[in-house]
């Protein structure tokens, strides 16, 4: 999945209220800009609600910040951004110690090229080097963001046929480009095992998930059900894959899924997350809640799930991060930020999340990664 999936989704946010001293607090916490999904009053880092998380910690500090994922040694991340401050104008792939203080406005390492728009990196094992998508054999320009106002009023996110897969090191020097069929090839992630890569791809003419060798050689179909299977993760054991997908059904949401994606085009509001062995046997659907379900990423002990979803809010108009028993029971809400929280990842240790939110951003649209201590 990618940061501007948050645009997508994000652009109307409210929230609720209480009273007494600490219901005040709350109160003031949960006042926000509905239109904007800026935070409107307030600047908080951790909701008294958020029990399974302490020592919460700013990573970033502006501009739009999403997707980091931690090197196996648990001691880097790897991250996607879009900062003016930067002289960034569309998504590139940073990467950053986890000590590391950007307070100061400091930049972090540059790893993608700089051209195109870049989204979903993941380290190789060894921590050398990284994998991540991008777009910048296609132009170097950055790719026109549809608009909503061309769609009958209906948000709906590109899947840009130049995206490719590449593997550059820690420097920013492209190693590899493992991908070049025609069509959309992104969102790769890797197993703990250090085995494979999992990816969505158009190859098929649908948007499917695929493995991989690290190398990109034996790729394999695994899902192949009309929809958009995407942004999957491995288990901790390697054996299993969560991800979240858009299955239309009816007539009418049939022929409005191959009608958008002839034009290069989803609409990422209605979808569900699915668990499946790695091979795509077992396929299991754990979620049933109506609305965006999406960012799943497994628990330490592989029998729980986190991910971000909005089926909670009245409107829908908000993202929290939310835990499930890979068996669909169990729900449990695990932030409570009132515009937008996402895309969480275990450190490699189980001990610590990163996730992305809204929280704290001074009254702005951005968007910054937060690190947490996990408490069961």
């Amino acid at each position: 999945m990618k940061i501007k999936f948050i645009l997508v989704l994000i652009v109307a946010s409210i929230l609720s209220c209480k009273t007494t001293t600490e219901e005040k607090k709350e109160k003031n916490y949960e006042k926000e800009d509905a239109a904007t999904g800026a935070t409107k009053i307030v600047n908080i880092t951790h909701y008294p609600q958020e029990k399974h998380l302490t020592n919460i910690k700013q990573l970033t500090f502006g501009g739009d910040n999403a997707e980091a994922y931690w090197s196996f040694d648990g001691k880097k991340l790897v991250f996607q951004a879009t900062n003016p401050a930067w002289d960034l104008s569309c998504d590139q792939i940073f990467t950053m110690n986890i000590s590391d203080d950007l307070s100061d406005g400091s930049k972090p390492q540059l790893i993608s090229t700089g051209l195109g728009r870049t989204t979903c990196s993941y380290f190789l094992p060894g921590d050398s080097t990284i994998v991540y998508s991008s777009t910048h054999l296609g132009s170097k320009d950055c790719p026109e963001v549809p608009k909503k106002e061309d769609h009958g009023g209906k948000y709906v996110w590109p899947v840009y046929e130049t995206f490719d897969i590449f593997v550059a090191d820690v420097n920013g020097k492209m190693v590899k480009q493992l991908t070049n069929e025609s069509g959309y090839d992104a969102e790769p992630t890797v197993s703990p095992k250090g085995d494979k890569i999992v990816f969505t791809s158009t190859r098929s003419g649908d948007l499917e998930l695929y493995t991989m060798n690290i190398d990109g050689s034996d790729v394999k179909q695994v899902t192949n059900e009309l929809g958009y299977d995407g942004g999957a993760f491995f288990s901790p054991d390697g054996t299993k894959l969560i991800f979240r997908s858009s299955r239309p059904k009816t007539e009418k949401e049939i022929k409005e899924y191959k009608d958008l994606l002839a034009q290069g085009l989803v609409m990422p509001t209605n979808m569900e997350l699915y668990v499946c062995n790695v091979d795509g046997s077992n396929m299991k659907k754990i979620t049933n809640l109506g609305s965006a379900n999406w960012a799943p990423f497994f628990h330490p002990n592989g029998e729980k799930v986190l991910f971000s979803t909005n089926h909670h809010k009245e409107k829908h108009d908000g993202f929290n991060l939310f835990m499930i028993n890979v068996d669909g029971s169990g729900l449990e809400q695990i932030t409570f930020d009132a515009v937008f929280d996402a895309f969480p990842m275990f450190s490699p240790n189980g001990k610590q999340l990163v996730f992305s939110s809204n929280r704290n951003n001074g009254g702005t649209h951005e968007t910054n990664l937060f690190l947490a201590d996990w408490v069961e």
